[in-house]
């Protein structure tokens, strides 16, 4: 059953990717069901990928540290103008920015020939997200650029 479990939640994923907007709970089972799969196995695959979530959710929050502060150099202080220092670090103390990420959108605000503003950061942070993937990342972006980051807690 197991094997059977896995392959349910495996067309689930390919279901999901090829039609995210569309598919809702009860066409994912109908379609399952189709194919031949038994409610029971269903319900087992369904369950199995809760506890999942769950446990991933759970193990998150428990290594959660609040980010550490970044003073910046006297080179980055002149590439980035103080509106744009102060929104990189907004990000950064939201979690938003991993450290990673931080020093990355820095480095690509060096390579700028004159002072990076934040509409020209904002740019540069979206190009880092796009870069890493660009699913990963939707809802930043969102909150990017609407400015609305409210999204995050919800």
């Amino acid at each position: 059953m197991r094997d059977r479990v896995l392959a349910i939640v495996t067309l689930i994923a390919q279901l999901v990717m090829e039609q995210p907007e569309q598919m809702s709970e009860d066409d994912i089972v109908g379609e399952l069901m189709s194919v031949g799969f038994a409610s029971e196995e269903i319900d087992a695959a369904f369950r199995w990928m809760e506890g999942i979530a769950l446990q991933a959710s759970g193990q998150s929050q428990e290594f959660l540290s609040p980010p550490t502060n970044r003073i910046f150099s006297a080179e980055e202080t002149r590439a980035l103008d103080a509106d744009a220092r102060g929104f990189l670090m907004r990000l950064r103390a939201m979690g938003v920015l991993d450290t990673q990420m931080h020093e990355e959108v820095i480095g690509r605000a060096l390579q700028a020939e004159e002072e990076v503003s934040l509409a020209e950061l904002k740019t540069i942070i979206a190009l880092t997200f796009f870069s890493r993937s660009h699913n990963d990342w939707q809802r930043e972006m969102e909150c990017l650029f609407e400015d609305d980051w409210t999204q995050l807690y919800h």
